[in-house]
């Protein structure tokens, strides 16, 4: 699954620097996640930073889009162009 931020959000700015994909970005009200781009830092870390540095923890995973493992993998592919070494 990607990630989902909810209106639990502050907007505190720490989540988004701390995304490898650039996945996050300010949406009209509060910052919003690319779908697209989130793996779940997936390629790049153990565990999703955002969560990790989210004060309030309002990003947990988005139910309506449901994603394998494989599936975040080969997102992290394409978006990087290198090579999965997990």
């Amino acid at each position: 699954m990607s990630l989902i931020i909810t209106d639990e959000c502050i907007n505190c700015d720490v989540c988004e620097p701390e995304c490898p994909n650039e996945a996050i970005y300010q949406g009209e009200e509060i910052y919003e996640i690319d779908k697209d781009k989130c793996t779940e830092c997936v390629g790049h870390y153990d565990e999703p930073q955002c969560q990790l540095v989210c004060p309030v923890d309002c990003i947990p995973h988005d139910e309506s889009n449901v994603e394998s493992q494989q599936v975040l993998v080969l997102k992290y592919e394409k978006l990087t162009g290198q090579r999965f070494e997990g």
